[in-house]
């Protein structure tokens, strides 16, 4: 190893030192404190990555097409892992985390996942499933369902008995995404419900039941985030603790993972290794969700990101998700956090029942992805059946919005297709070694 890679290692040590202590990085939020697995002083592994730990001519295919896309669609940074039969082969950052301070991104940079945070719930509900906490088919609401507290009572459809966990977690609950978001909507409902703002997570449940479902509950799917919402508190009820501290204490830190955390709203709160975010389509403002009256940028105070929480709230490192990826991902080369039929479960239609737990599809070449978009910044996970696993993150908006994954997922199959031998290396071991030439990839080109 050499001795300016040392140096860099010993930096990176002392500024976490200085973090810990005296950056406060398990902060209080929403009346709530949520203790971050940092307390133990792990290092994560992430953070004592360097880009140059992923310099290999195999890959030099992924460097250029990664640069030409964020050059071609005005993404500032961008952070890409890559894993080929459960190995980290491949943690590089791209283009810049803050552009005010010129800082270049690295692979321990945290970018919001958004709705990739959906497939975290979705394990620790199948978590607590498989420790007999709850059955799928539990009702949730009504005198004899898990969340019948008095203030929960008072629904205005008799149809929401109907609602069990299953028909949560496969978005057939019977909310439709075209009828408004209450996840998206805590400022207007604090002024509705003529409370504090921003609403917090009982008083917008409230206001959702006090809405009419827009279809019975099972009959068909629609994408929900107040579903997921719903599924974070059955996570803390069940559990006995928050949702936070069990995903982070029984998922993330059995995996050695220590640096994901639900996300804060304002730029202000933004955790130290945590990028900037921005849109390439011009200013993007909206009233501020603490009800201040205040023009803000959607990305920095627009959107309630600790209310989100379990259903697009989580910021995390490429190299961490991509951990926690190969935990769920049923390849045999290490042991996975759930049995392979709670897998089977959540990524086979029929065994869930329509949708998916948590991921956003599956497709006969066994392809498995999971996207998350949030204005200012985007996220794209994906298992192919061939051994590789990827994750692309962004923090950029751009003209296509959400459509952005369409594009990114064509750049990046057609990138990994195209390594011939990858490198003979696994950083989730800090072991850097020399590369060398392993077994050619099956070329596949699946759309997402």
């Amino acid at each position: 190893m050499s001795l300016m890679i040392v140096v860099k290692k010993l930096f990176v040590f002392i500024v976490l030192l200085l973090v810990f202590f005296f950056g406060e990085i398990a902060l209080t939020f929403s009346d709530k404190a949520y203790p971050s697995l940092l307390n133990d002083m792990e290092i994560p592994f992430s953070l004592m990555l360097d880009n140059e730990y992923s310099d290999f001519q195999e890959t030099e295919v992924i460097d250029r097409s990664v640069t030409s896309f964020m050059k071609s669609w005005k993404v500032k940074g961008a952070s890409v892992a890559v894993t080929k039969d459960e190995q980290l082969v491949y943690a590089k950052g791209f283009g810049t985390a803050n552009d005010e301070t010129g800082e270049e991104v690295k692979p321990g940079h945290l970018f919001r996942i958004a709705s990739v945070s959906k497939l975290i719930t979705a394990v620790a509900v199948m978590k607590l499933y498989e420790e007999g906490k709850l059955g799928l088919d539990d009702k949730v609401f009504g005198a004899a369902g898990i969340l019948n507290d008095s203030i929960f009572l008072s629904y205005r459809d008799s149809r929401y008995e109907e609602v069990t966990i299953r028909h949560l977690l496969n978005h057939t609950a019977g909310w439709s995404r075209y009828a408004g978001d209450p996840l998206f909507s805590s400022l207007y409902i604090a002024r509705k419900m003529d409370i504090k703002a921003p609403a917090e997570f009982d008083a917008v449940l409230q206001y959702a039941l006090s809405r009419r479902l827009n279809y019975k509950p099972g009959s068909r799917y629609s994408y929900s985030n107040m579903g997921y919402g719903i599924l974070g508190e059955i996570v803390a009820r069940k559990s006995g603790v928050t949702y936070q501290d069990y995903v982070m204490m029984n998922i993330l830190k059995p995996l050695d993972i220590h640096d994901m955390h639900i996300g804060r709203s304002y730029y202000r709160d933004k955790f130290p290794n945590e990028v900037r975010y921005h849109s390439s389509v011009g200013a993007m403002t909206t009233y501020s969700m603490d009800g201040s009256g205040e023009q803000v940028p959607i990305y920095y105070g627009g959107n309630n990101i600790e209310l989100l929480g379990p259903a697009g709230g989580w910021v995390a490192s490429a190299p961490e998700l991509i951990k926690f990826l190969t935990a769920v991902d049923g390849f045999p080369e290490q042991p996975d956090i759930l049995k392979p039929l709670t897998i089977l479960q959540m990524t086979n239609p029929d065994a869930a029942g329509s949708g998916l737990f948590g991921w956003r599809g599956s497709d006969k070449y066994g392809t498995w992805w999971r996207t998350g978009y949030l204005t200012g910044s985007s996220a794209l996970m994906v298992r192919q059946q061939d051994g590789l696993n990827w994750v692309v993150m962004m923090n950029t908006s751009t003209s296509k919005h959400s459509r952005i994954h369409r594009y990114v997922s064509g750049m990046m199959f057609r990138a990994v297709n195209r390594v011939n031998d990858w490198p003979e290396v696994d950083l989730f071991g800090r072991e850097i070694n020399p590369p060398h030439p392993i077994a050619e990839i099956p070329a596949t080109n699946p759309k997402l």
